[in-house]
């Protein structure tokens, strides 16, 4: 997701994004623990996502 498109979501759609996202991330991490996955650069922008969208979080509910 781009900036601009997080930054249009609401707190409600914000709070399930993110739970959605760290439970994709922590599948990433499990399945790149047990056999190392094609991909890892995967984790990596999937935990930066999350950060992304819990800012846009903290910003929305501040304003």
């Amino acid at each position: 997701m781009k900036n601009a498109e997080i930054n249009k979501l609401g707190v409600a759609v914000l709070q399930k994004q993110i739970l959605a996202e760290k439970e994709t991330l922590s599948r990433l991490k499990l399945a790149h623990a047990i056999s190392p996955i094609e991909n890892p650069m995967r984790i990596k922008v999937a935990r930066k996502l999350v950060a992304k969208l819990e800012t846009a979080l903290t910003a929305a509910s501040r304003a």
